[in-house]
């Protein structure tokens, strides 16, 4: 049995001969998940209207997919580990694609909040699966960074293309075609999966943590569920502060009950791990502010400047762009020459000084002059950083946990997109109330001393954004140590089971 060297560039003799069309169908599964957290936000209006959606449930529509998503995570990873990640791959799309039909349909508000609900458990079970199966199927150095370049891209661009598509689908067509269009990608993904992909069987000899998935996942969805109602009802609620206690509390026993579990949900290994746990905790804390700028630009555009739903999606184009740059043309061409730090650091700091831009907006801002730099330098900071993550948090994983890793990466994107929004929001809402208070002294300026006021809660809570960067550039910097894949030793990335 002959095994390939981790620093030669060319692909095994027995890699896959249809892989790089795998990594098309699994990119676009990772697309549907990704931007599907978004693409509803701009259909909400028009859902809240047809189905008579009170204001203070319309927050379900979004809340119960993240919900769900951020929650099942953990489970969806170790289920692909232990059935077969394509198989749960399959799975995973065909319930997506009935969810997305159930909630198209919807003629009630519980009936979309349901289906969400459902889309998100889905995803749950998709999300991982994808990235596990892109992570044994690209092993050479060389190709493995180009597929997590695609992979980067794509989840860092999702969320913009969602508000792109989500404003085409609803002003030429209608908001239940947000969800629909979920179906014919689907049923594309599905087809390609049976004829492209190949996946070693699962770890049948392991059994499913049946308490840690209750601890575990209880703890990350009242931890999600907290984030999420901390932005409507305030940080000292009852019920929120309820939620955080009874997260942490719950995470906590999970932590304590995985060192002694006899097939762990979550091997404590795999975040003990000074490289993984750099990147997971980056990955969060760049979420939070990657979040934090679509919440802020998307109410920006429209409410402060006015602009449609479709001009609002195009508005994030080149943010989309410079993110693919960033992350197939110059993290997937450098990292098997530089650490992953050398990328990550940089990309943190580009990002931050993007956000920086957008701290002088004001009530009138030019697109051009003021938003169009800040959206390049995010997009490429973006675009440096995720695929480095993606590509070290995976490598190197034994196979049986590969699906569970994977989760856990995403578990850090969801928690931190939870965090980010709420805890943003909150600061803009807060700055933005007492700066209108203090300047509105003739009832006539209302209208502008309103525009201003939102506006300058935007910028306070941009500055958070920016120290929050600085932090995920810190971060990386200290905990990602680990070496560009050329220098490794020759067994260095061996799955652990062979080493």
């Amino acid at each position: 049995m002959s095994v390939t060297r981790t620093g030669e560039s060319k692909a095994p003799a027995d890699a896959d001969p249809h892989r790089w069309w795998g990594l098309v169908i699994t990119a676009l599964a990772q697309l549907m998940v990704v931007l599907d957290a978004t693409i509803v936000n701009i259909a909400l209006p028009s859902a809240q209207h047809d189905l008579g959606i009170s204001d203070g449930n319309r927050q379900w529509v979004i809340t119960a997919y993240t919900l769900a998503f951020g929650g099942l995570l953990l489970l969806g990873g170790r289920i692909a580990d232990l059935v077969g990640r394509k198989r749960t791959f399959v799975f995973g799309l065909t319930g997506f694609a009935l969810a997305s039909a159930v909630g198209g349909a919807a003629t009630s508000p519980g009936m979309l909040f349901g289906a969400r609900a459902l889309q998100g458990t889905f995803a749950a079970v998709l999300a991982p699966s994808a990235l596990s199966l892109l992570t044994t199927t690209f092993t050479a150095p060389k190709e493995r960074g180009k597929a997590f370049g695609v992979y980067g891209a794509l989840a860092g661009s999702g969320s913009a293309i969602g508000l792109i598509a989500g404003g085409l689908l609803t002003e030429y067509l209608n908001w239940r075609w947000c969800l629909y269009v979920n179906i014919p990608i689907a049923i594309i993904a599905v087809f390609g999966a049976f004829s492209l992909l190949r996946d070693p069987p699962g770890n049948k000899g392991a059994r499913l943590d049946i308490p840690g998935v209750v601890l575990g996942c209880g703890g990350l969805v009242a931890l999600v569920y907290g984030f999420s109602e901390a932005a409507p009802r305030g940080w000292t609620d009852p019920l929120v502060l309820s939620l955080f206690a009874v997260g942490v509390v719950l995470l906590t026993a999970f932590v304590l009950w995985q060192r002694t579990a006899p097939s762990p949900l979550l091997p404590l290994h795999i975040v003990k791990d000074r490289n993984r746990a750099g990147c997971f905790l980056t990955m969060a804390l760049a979420v939070i502010g990657l979040f934090g700028m679509f919440l802020f630009l998307t109410y920006y555009l429209q409410v402060v400047l006015g602009y449609s739903p479709v001009k609002t999606g195009l508005a994030f184009l080149p943010l989309t762009a410079a993110i693919v740059v960033g992350s197939t043309q110059i993290s997937a061409r450098l990292l098997q020459y530089v650490a992953p730090r050398m990328l990550m650091v940089p990309g943190m700091i580009l990002a931050a000084g993007g956000m920086l831009i957008f701290t002088r907006l004001t009530v009138d801002s030019d697109y051009s002059g003021r938003l169009l730099p800040g959206l390049i330098l995010m997009g490429l900071g973006m675009g440096l950083t995720f695929m480095p993550i993606f590509a070290t948090a995976t490598a190197g994983v034994a196979p049986q946990d590969s699906g569970v890793t994977s989760a856990t990466v995403n578990t850090a994107q969801q928690v931190g997109g939870s965090i980010g929004t709420a805890l943003l929001n909150t600061v803009a809402t807060t700055s933005a109330a007492a700066y209108i208070a203090a300047h509105l002294h003739d009832p006539a300026q209302q209208a502008l001393v309103t525009k201003e006021g939102i506006v300058h809660g935007y910028t306070v809570a941009i500055w958070w954004v920016v120290g929050i960067m600085l932090l995920a550039g810190l971060v990386a910097g200290l905990m990602v140590t680990a070496k560009p894949p050329k220098r490794a030793p020759a067994g260095a990335r061996l799955p652990e089971s062979v080493a």
